[in-house]
């Protein structure tokens, strides 16, 4: 028996609830974008009025703005997207246990055994009615072509592909319509003279291979509609995987004492939502973006011991820019992200090569901020060795690019 699974696709995420929290932008030209003073001045996201302007996401603030000088760009509010990613899953666990994410706005439904359709009229109609959204939802046989069917008409639309009409639907759709088929390989097809999905499916293995390497026989497999991975279990797929926080900075940061004060920032940022799930973690990344050639690099470290204490998090990040060059190069934008997670509520083991009173004291420090924090807000209690530095006057940690615990959206910025 075929299994019967669900893509639903939240529309315009972003710009849609920026629309509910401000009624007077809708029928307007809306696109969630960046601090342009904060160097952030990308988009986002944009509703479907600003659509028809041609503007594309990633695209600068000031490019759009030429192509529509009437588009309204707001910032991003990623508590307020979490929420409401959070309500429409709660709506989704209603039909199935298997429900797995991609990304905020996405998530597969494995409803095999139901009517399909059926469960996504359902779902239309409540998340319009309950979050006052629309989705988008694709109905097949498997997730690839599911989440090619909620892409098929938007937006609130629902799309069957079926074995019967697979061929006459997906087939003649262009290559960079399949999942996962990103700008690198849409050009490596194009040099193949490959044009369609269809014509991917009547390409020998063998040559997929040779181009594509392991990944050849996946992208066959979808244009085939062999795809037979499973829908995740929502509790399985639902773990944080890391946690982190990203900037750049308005001045590039042109020394290390600059990058340590920045550090310190994201360093009590992530810790704070790190001790706030209930975890300490065991790896510490960071990212750091060169002012000169715009190229990133991440380097890590594993601690000998997990770890929640903020300062033990800043500490180990900037020895890893320490590092990471023998000469300090000036540096646009930096990102501490933690992995290897463990529950607090673990058994800890001793340390004779560390200061344990001193450790407890960092605790009841950390604790502390923490209460102060969700009393009185981010901004009620800061550093000393930041207060009134010259370099911050213009940073607000507030705007940092936050790192999602799935990964920022798996790369995909919608």
């Amino acid at each position: 028996m075929d299994r019967t699974i669900l893509h639903c696709d939240c529309n315009c995420f972003y710009a849609s609830v920026e629309c509910l929290y401000n009624p007077e932008l809708r029928n307007k030209p809306v696109a969630v974008g960046g601090d342009e003073e904060m160097r952030h001045g990308i988009i986002l996201t944009k509703n479907y009025l600003a659509a028809k302007y041609d503007i594309k996401t990633g695209e600068t603030i000031w490019s759009a703005k030429q192509k529509c000088p009437d588009l309204i760009v707001v910032p991003p509010h990623f508590d307020r997207y979490i929420k409401f990613s959070e309500l429409a899953r709660e709506i989704y666990c209603d039909y199935t246990d298997r429900v797995e994410p991609f990304g905020l706005d996405e998530a597969w439904l494995d409803v095999t055994g139901e009517d399909g359709l059926k469960i996504a009229r359902e779902i239309s109609d409540r998340i319009k009615y309950e979050l006052d959204i629309t989705v988008s939802i694709g109905v097949s046989f498997n997730k690839v072509f599911a989440k090619f069917g909620s892409d098929y008409k938007k937006p609130d639309a629902i799309t069957c592909i079926t074995r019967d009409n697979y061929k006459d639907i997906v087939w003649p759709a262009p290559v960079k319509d399949l999942l996962y088929v990103g700008r690198s390989n849409e050009k490596k097809f194009e040099d193949m003279g490959v044009r369609t999905i269809g014509q991917i499916a009547q390409q020998l293995p063998k040559i997929m291979t040779n181009h594509f390497g392991k990944v050849g026989g996946m992208l066959l497999a979808f244009a085939r509609g062999e795809d037979s991975s499973p829908v995740m279990l929502y509790n399985e797929c639902n773990q944080i995987k890391s946690i982190g926080n990203s900037t750049t900075t308005p001045k590039d940061m042109q020394t290390l004492e600059q990058a340590k004060k920045v550090l310190l920032v994201l360093s009590d940022s992530v810790c704070s939502r790190l001790r706030k799930s209930g975890l300490k973690c065991r790896c510490i990344s960071v990212t750091m973006k060169e002012s000169a050639f715009l190229t990133s690099a991440t380097r890590q470290c594993t601690l000998r011991d997990y770890t929640d204490i903020t300062r033990t998090v800043y500490e180990t990040a900037v020895n890893i820019v320490k590092n990471s060059k023998k000469r300090f190069v000036p540096l646009r934008a930096i990102g501490i992200s933690l992995s290897d997670f463990k529950s607090t509520e673990s058994a800890e083991q001793l340390n004779f090569y560390e200061d344990s009173i001193k450790k407890e004291k960092l605790k009841k420090i950390d604790g502390v901020t923490d209460s102060l924090h969700q009393r009185f807000g981010n901004k009620s209690i800061t550093p000393a060795s930041i207060l009134n530095d010259a370099f911050l006057t213009e940073f607000d940690p507030q705007k940092c690019n936050i790192i999602h615990p799935e990964g920022f959206l798996k790369g995909k910025i919608k």
